[in-house]
């Protein structure tokens, strides 16, 4: 797998796990809905400014992890590749859906800016991810470890921007379709899944051939 291989399965990974209605989602929702539009907007910030963060610490995991010897780091990655395909099942075998969006109380948009950044760096299922994804598609081989965390980053902050702004700007509509119809909902969530089953997939076969191309 070359680095634009990487690059491109990370994207659609990434596209995967945000378009997933979550906490993330419901945040800038109710934000949005209780206080309008620039709250909305000041709950991505918080959130993009927490999936900065997340790639750092992804780049410095990478960088200690690329330090251990063959046979352990091909055990990370084998071992990144079952959490990854235990995200998928758990998607695809799920039913999400979306039966209200809570209201959130009034506040100062530097606060919400603020809980956004704090909501998301608190999540431990983000970090989870993190050490199971980006040793897959950051590597030494493909260059230096910052400009790769570079790229990582901007497409996770681009990607978060894009959705959850969309979102901010069009919050009655999109409270509307997320409520209003689950299947929807429930295809997403499924639709991210067979993802991350097909990435396990082809991070679990890399894995298995680290040795025969090292």
């Amino acid at each position: 797998m070359d680095y634009a291989q990487a690059l491109g399965i990370f994207t659609v990974l990434l596209l995967g796990i945000i378009v997933v209605p979550g906490m993330d989602m419901l945040f800038v929702l109710a934000n949005a809905l209780t206080s309008g539009r620039r709250a909305g907007l000041a709950a991505v910030a918080g959130i993009m400014i927490g999936g900065a963060v997340h790639t750092l610490f992804g780049a410095l995991a990478v960088g200690v992890l690329a330090q251990l010897p063959m046979a352990m780091f091909q055990a990370m990655v084998l071992i990144g590749a079952a959490y990854m395909a235990w995200i998928g099942y758990g998607l695809v075998a799920s039913s999400i859906t979306v039966t209200k969006v809570g209201r959130a109380a009034p506040r100062s948009e530097l606060a919400i800016l603020r809980q956004g950044t704090i909501t998301c760096l608190l999540n431990p299922k983000a970090y989870l991810f993190v050490l199971a994804v980006y040793p897959q598609y950051m590597r030494p081989a493909f260059g230096p470890i910052w400009s790769q965390a570079l790229v990582l980053g901007c497409l996770t902050v681009a990607m978060q921007g894009l959705i959850y702004g969309a979102l901010a700007l069009g919050a009655g509509r999109a409270r509307d379709g997320l409520t209003g119809h689950p299947q929807v909902t429930i295809w997403i969530g499924r639709g991210a899944g067979l993802l991350f089953l097909i990435a396990a997939a082809l991070t679990a076969w890399h894995g298995a051939t680290l040795h025969a191309s090292a």
